[in-house]
């Protein structure tokens, strides 16, 4: 395949059975053996280690010293609070334009006296030069080269990881932490694309395929490529940038408005300052889901049969999901995983699609579309 790169796992794919495709500019691996079907199966059951090595790896380091000059410089770009960011958590962010559409989404990580982004491979070249055009007086940019990307995702990821680092286990969703596997530092993050537990590792290539190796060995792992991580992340109603989210789409009409926080939004102590702000604060305020009804993000309008809550209805029904936000976050996870189910360390986390809208929350209930998809584990043990 002619001008496509390769990550360092390229002959480690070969090796293991995957079929390579173009992907991003890079030959990856959309399946190995088992298959996509037995790869989504298996990470939903035990846990898959993905090559992520083709997304693009970021520092932005404050000129001045101050994290806080770095974080208010980036919060120029995206319409998350990045100065809220305590240090060693990770948080979802998008860039977006000046029409309020979505440039790339992304994810930041507070890591003390630096910055650590991972953006998506497609968009990498833009995105570095749209950081460097707008954050070169307040950040030192540096692209990550000499480090791969990995994904360890499954119930069963702690597990693993914990065999070869105990701390892995003490890590909280969205932590960032640096670990040692094999006499190297390596970033680690509890997060990842699937809807299941999870880590994501970015490790020094010189140790990357002795690290995916002795995960490799484990019973509890396989390799997964592109094809599942897809079919993953679509049972888990996560966007994906360029089929579901574009420069056309505003975070509001993607339903990620979550991912912006009050002081971003109309009245907040930093309110707007991003592109876009005036397009995307004017929908918060209006769609209808922030409106009170009950809304079905899929089809990005209010449910048919849903009525407009009342006042002391819709507090009751706010205060309810706190109640389960809150128990969520007590447990490590967001609210949104199906808590239905243990939590221990064996198990993991585990994502309950509640309706074929795949990102509705438990109050579309009522939408007409119905309860029509579920968790994968969930229909197996029928």
């Amino acid at each position: 395949m002619a001008g496509l790169e390769r990550t360092v796992f390229y002959d480690l794919h070969k090796e293991l059975g995957a079929k390579i495709v173009p992907f991003a500019g890079y030959e990856m691996p959309v399946q190995y053996k088992l298959g996509v079907m037995k790869e989504h199966l298996h990470c939903r059951a035990a846990a898959g280690l993905f090559d992520v090595s083709h997304m693009g790896q970021v520092i932005l380091r404050p000129k001045s010293g101050d994290m806080a000059d770095a974080a208010l410089a980036l919060e120029t770009l995206v319409p998350v609070s990045v100065l809220g960011l305590k240090e060693g958590r990770q948080r979802y962010a998008m860039f977006t334009n000046a029409t309020g559409g979505i440039l790339d989404d992304l994810m930041v990580a507070n890591r003390g006296d630096h910055l650590f982004l991972v953006v998506n491979a497609a968009c990498k070249d833009a995105d570095i030069a749209h950081m460097r055009a707008h954050l070169s007086d307040a950040c030192e940019i540096e692209v990550i080269e000499d480090r791969a990307l990995i994904a360890l995702q499954g119930p069963k990821a702690e597990e693993a990881l914990s065999r070869l680092n105990p701390y892995a286990a003490g890590m909280r969703f969205m932590d960032s932490a640096n670990l040692e596997f094999f006499g190297e530092e390596c970033w680690v993050s509890r997060s990842g694309y699937t809807g299941e537990d999870g880590y994501e590792i970015s490790v020094p290539n010189a140790k990357a395929l002795e690290l995916s190796r002795a995960l490799l060995d484990m019973d509890e792992i396989e390799p997964i490529g592109l094809g599942a991580r897809d079919s993953l992340r679509l049972e888990a109603g996560l966007c994906l940038y360029g089929h579901d989210i574009d420069e056309t789409t505003s975070p509001v009409e993607a339903a990620l408005e979550w991912a912006i926080q009050k002081v971003r939004r109309r009245g907040g102590a930093r309110e707007g300052g991003f592109p876009g702000a005036v397009r995307i604060l004017d929908e918060l305020k209006t769609a209808p889901h922030a409106a009170g009804w009950a809304y079905c993000r899929k089809a990005a309008r209010p449910c048919a049969t849903a009525r407009p809550f009342s006042p002391r209805r819709k507090r009751a029904r706010v205060s309810a999901r706190s109640r389960r936000a809150h128990m969520a976050r007590r447990l490590n996870g967001p609210w949104r995983w199906d808590m239905s189910r243990p939590l221990t360390p064996a198990t993991g986390p585990r994502f309950s699609v509640r309706c074929a809208a795949s990102a509705c929350r438990p109050r579309s209930r009522r939408c007409r579309l119905g309860p029509q998809t579920t968790n994968v584990d969930n229909r197996r043990e029928k």
